[in-house]
């Protein structure tokens, strides 16, 4: 019953100093405007990486490659690398075939960039690879329109070409591409696909076309790189241990000798995401931090105001029996109730916000339940934190005093 009466009075107080109290308000629904967006900007984070990475690499899927690597690499780190490691040729591609056992299946991939060209419309500098029909199912390849080339393809080499969703855009903007024609390096490719929108990176700009057509176009790669994955998903570690295992065995590597390749799976590139959001997180924490103290600065001053305009009533109050847990309770609750007004708008505006902003994003973001028990538990808090001094101070004046004071 105190805590109802407690309660009617703060929201009278409010009521009755609107644009103060707003004010105070609007510093609450600041700072948990931005402990959402902190809290939906990481989870957005970790939700793109993980989509883009299975889309980039396929379900279950791993690389081996001279260098690789889930993040950006320094130039002198990339030099040691390419020192330590040499190239992976052709004959250690065979040897890898020869020994998969059905427990691995491998898709070759040589890389290079080429100008892109259909008329009088040109794409520069776009990353051609080349490879084979492997890969589609490895990688998990999702065309929207026509298809993969096939191992006829492969084997002859044939002219055909599989064109990233940006490519598409830019070379055929009025019409399929489907049966169209291109050419790169001087050479003309049929394209049989269109790869869907992978949205990371420039992966939208890739060509794919079969590896022998790539060597007769663009010339014999340097190093090779290799898509891997097992026939089934429950054998994925164990693939990933045979294509190491060969490779250590195709380069007659001793047990005590590191690696002189370099294997990446889809859980280095979440791992590195993840250790990403978490720095963005630790630093982001700071900023949070500072604008709940000014929130708690600003609602502390609103309800000390408060309190001064109502010492009289205070005064009358103290005079006719209420104690101080009665006062500090009143003042308490004026100021939470405050703090959480302000909380629930701001967790709205960052829902209205979200929600008007989801058309435009690769992923679908929103505040889950959780976030906002927190971020009001939080502004409770500090609502709490806010109100105490000026609760205290109430609890300290004069009676006399307080009850000749206009």
């Amino acid at each position: 019953m105190r805590l109802a009466s407690a309660c009617a009075q703060a929201a009278a107080a409010i009521l009755a100093n609107r644009l103060r109290s707003g004010l105070g308000a609007l510093a609450i629904a600041a700072a948990v405007s931005t402990l959402l967006i902190v809290n939906v900007a990481l989870d957005g984070i970790q939700q793109y990486a993980a989509v883009t990475t299975a889309r980039t690499f396929g379900a279950d899927t791993f690389l081996i490659a001279q260098v690789a690597s889930p993040g950006s690499i320094s130039r002198s780190a990339l030099r040691d690398q390419l020192e330590r490691n040499p190239p992976i040729t052709r004959g250690e591609a065979a040897f890898l075939y020869r020994h998969a056992d059905g427990i691995v299946r491998y898709a070759p991939n040589a890389q290079a960039r080429a100008d892109v060209v259909r008329g009088h419309r040109r794409s520069e500098r776009v990353p051609i690879t080349g490879t084979t029909s492997t890969l589609a199912a490895i990688r998990d390849l999702n065309l929207v329109n026509g298809t993969f080339f096939t191992e006829d393809d492969d084997r002859a080499g044939s002219p055909v070409a599989v064109i990233g969703a940006d490519i598409a855009e830019t070379l055929f903007p009025d019409g399929d591409p489907i049966g169209g024609a291109i050419r790169l390096a001087g050479r003309r490719f049929d394209v049989i696909g269109v790869q869907g929108r992978i949205g990371t990176g420039s992966f939208d700009q890739y060509v794919w076309i079969p590896i022998r057509a790539f060597e007769r176009a663009l010339g014999a790669p340097r190093s090779l790189q290799l898509f891997a994955a097992a026939p089934r998903q429950e054998g994925a570690t164990l693939a990933e241990d045979r294509a190491r295992t060969s490779m250590r065995a195709v380069r007659s590597l001793d047990p005590a000798v590191a690696d002189t390749f370099d294997v990446l799976a889809p859980e280095a590139a979440r791992g590195f995401v993840a250790n990403l959001s978490s720095r963005i997180g630790a630093a982001a924490v700071p900023i949070s931090l500072m604008a709940m103290l000014a929130a708690v600065i600003v609602v502390a001053n609103t309800v000390l105001v408060s309190v001064t305009q109502r010492t009289r009533e205070i005064g009358l109050r103290r005079a006719l029996g209420a104690r101080r847990g009665d006062i500090i309770r009143e003042v308490l609750a004026e100021s939470v109730l405050l703090a959480l007004i302000g909380g629930a708008c701001g967790a709205m505006m960052v829902a209205l916000a979200l929600a008007a902003a989801s058309p435009a994003l690769p992923i679908p973001l929103g505040i889950d339940r959780p976030s906002v028990v927190i971020a009001l538990a939080a502004a409770a808090a500090s609502g709490i934190l806010a109100g105490w001094l000026p609760a205290v101070r109430a609890t300290r004046l004069d009676v006399i005093a307080a009850i000749r004071s206009e």
